[in-house]
């Protein structure tokens, strides 16, 4: 089943004002943070905050992630101890550097799912790999669970760890990004994109999220409202695409039946590989539609 996370929106875990009002955002997921998001003082303060807003959001049929503070921290087993509650869909995971990691966040999981009476497997992994060590390991940390259902990049971290900083072209970030998205695509995970930290440019935003879905990511980490709109048409086939997509199975169909291997459409040679691609967007197309009837 494909998991909507067109726009996942991060919520500052210790503002109980802002995760009252993002049970009405049509984000596809949220995000409430208890790291970069929450001062160190605030930590314990925004875990109660987070458990506090579960309740409504869960009413208000919000997927719901938290993101835990790194194992660098020291911090993550007491969030996760107050994260890991009935209407939480799963947990995200920042600075993701190892497989050890990975099994330890996995391990304390499913102790909490046990002790709380939770299904088993219920809270699902989406780690974010943020340094070069972490880009350097995608490949294994991606099968380290099944409990993991996406890879999200972290372009801000990625770049202070190579000594650079994010650019509006985003050059310094791009093998990182490209890597992330195939280990993503070859292990059947989603990759979701950093965010576009300048919520004032929607242009911008917008550049920059069709990049990340022409390098195959599946939608993209906001940090302010006003980017929900536009990421959730920029990750969304277009009624011409899907048109497309209809077009290319018919005439493979066609070709098919009359014992070939590969066609023509609009001047333009159809095979197996435009099959699978035509399939894929219609999949996507429909699971969109799922999402709405269930709204």
């Amino acid at each position: 089943m494909i998991r909507l996370l067109r726009s996942m929106l991060y919520t500052p875990g210790n503002n109980a004002r802002m995760l009252a009002k993002a049970a009405g955002l049509r984000a596809d997921a949220l995000v409430l943070d208890l790291e970069d998001a929450v001062p160190v003082v605030e930590k314990q303060a925004a875990r109660a905050c987070v458990r506090d807003a579960l309740p409504a959001l869960e009413a208000a049929g919000a997927t719901v992630f938290v993101r835990v503070n790194s194992y660098a921290t020291g911090l993550t087993s007491e969030d996760l101890n107050w994260a890991v509650q009935s209407g939480v869909a799963g947990i995200m995971l920042p600075k993701t550097e190892s497989i050890q990691q990975v099994h330890e966040c996995a391990r304390t999981v499913s102790a909490l799912e046990l002790e709380r009476g939770l299904p088993r497997e219920s809270l699902v992994l989406i780690l974010q790999l943020e340094s070069a060590k972490g880009v350097l390991e995608a490949q294994a940390i991606s099968v380290a669970s099944s409990r993991i259902i996406a890879l999200a990049f972290g372009a801000w971290d990625f770049a202070r760890d190579m000594g650079t900083m994010p650019s509006l072209e985003g050059s310094e970030t791009l093998y990182a990004r490209a890597h992330l998205a195939v280990v993503a695509r070859a292990a059947e995970l989603l990759a979701i994109d950093s965010p576009w930290v300048d919520f004032g440019d929607s242009e911008g935003l917008v550049h920059d999220a069709r990049m990340a879905k022409r390098l195959g990511f599946r939608g993209k980490l906001l940090i302010h409202p006003s980017q929900i709109e536009p990421v959730n048409a920029v990750f969304s086939p277009s009624a011409d695409e899907v048109a497309y997509a209809r077009r290319v199975l018919a005439a493979f169909c066609e070709a098919e039946s009359q014992g070939m291997g590969a066609t023509s459409l609009d001047g333009r040679m159809i095979d197996a590989a435009n099959v699978r691609q035509a399939q894929d967007v219609l999949a996507w197309a429909e699971a969109l539609n799922r999402g709405k009837r269930a709204a």
